[in-house]
């Protein structure tokens, strides 16, 4: 599965040649625990209807980013706006156009299902009007997170993946303008988390929902974001596409093929180069050619190696300058 082509604000701002609105800015972002500093100075933005994975190691600064800008922590330093407001002085108005999937959720073990997810979607009704839809109708948001057949059941019986799914109920409930996703499908089975896949999809391009997350799956995340922060160190070391980071690494691509029935493998930093001159020598007697590039987590891996080992940090950014 891949990403659809958007539709709504987010492909007008497109075909118009312009970049979509901004919903999130941040400027020299830092964070302290005492003497220990934890983000050190990070500059990044976030468009309407735009997916963004934020990736790194434990303790890289992923869930502290997402704390201050959702405002549940105060920054050191730096400036944040979120949907035009510092979440620092976020009022109720600007959290009703937030939704959030935490990695942890208090159970509410003796409530239904379907009471709880009416109960909140209660409690963003009074921020809807004339500019902001209205919260998802219960059932339907049911049906949306496949719960419908445990609607009726108490909190304590779902498993751990309905639960989840649960959480993400509550995350969207609202109609959130963005959407902050930390481990999202941590629990998951593989059917739940292709659908929620398709979820986030949809909500991006038919509601030009801006989604946040954060993953230590990089197959999710080259499945869904449209671009990959990448925190090492307390830094933004890479900001980009998954192919551009892919460009971003000098690592060889594997080409495999078969004459006369041997299988042979070689790898090579030109593909299109051997394959040409493998025609050359051997023609039609080719058969099963593939290439594999480098994949995200090789990218990943090789990206935060070389961080740990001091060299400096190297965006996406960059690379087009160097490339135009």
């Amino acid at each position: 599965m891949s990403k659809t082509v958007p539709e709504g604000a987010r492909a007008s701002a497109l075909a118009a040649g312009t970049p979509p609105e901004n919903v999130l800015r941040v400027h020299d972002l830092r964070m302290s625990y005492g003497s220990k500093e934890v983000l050190k100075g990070i500059d990044l933005t976030a468009g309407r209807g735009e997916v963004i994975a934020l990736l790194g190691p434990n303790g890289a600064g992923k869930t502290t980013t997402l704390e201050i800008l959702e405002g549940f922590r105060r920054r050191s330093a730096g400036e944040v706006d979120v949907l035009g407001s510092d979440p620092e002085h976020g009022d109720e108005r600007w959290r009703s156009r937030l939704g959030m999937v935490l990695q942890s959720w208090r159970d509410h073990a003796a409530w239904k299902t379907r009471d709880l997810i009416h109960h909140f979607g209660r409690l963003y009704a009074p921020y809807s009007g004339p500019d902001r839809a209205r919260p998802y109708d219960t059932d339907q948001l049911l049906a949306l997170v496949g719960l419908t057949e445990y609607a009726d059941q108490r909190i304590k019986t779902l498993s751990g993946g309905q639960r989840r799914r649960l959480d993400v109920a509550i995350g969207i409930v609202g109609r959130p303008e963005l959407l902050f996703l930390d481990e999202p499908t941590a629990g998951f089975d593989p059917k739940a988390r292709r659908d929620f896949h398709d979820l986030i999809i949809r909500l991006a391009d038919e509601e030009d929902t801006t989604i946040m997350l954060t993953t230590h799956d990089l197959t999710e995340a080259e499945k869904l974001a449209d671009r990959i922060l990448l925190l090492a160190g307390g830094k933004l070391v890479a900001d980009g596409s998954a192919d551009h980071l892919s460009q971003l690494m000098a690592q060889d691509s594997e080409v495999v093929w078969s004459v006369g029935g041997q299988r042979q493998v070689h790898s090579t930093a030109n593909p299109a180069r051997h394959i040409a001159e493998l025609y050359a020598e051997h023609g039609d007697e080719i058969t099963d050619l593939q290439v594999t590039r480098a994949s995200l987590e090789d990218v990943y891996m090789a990206m935060v190696q070389r961080h740990e080992s001091g060299d400096t940090e190297y965006t996406a950014t960059e690379f087009d300058k160097e490339n135009r």
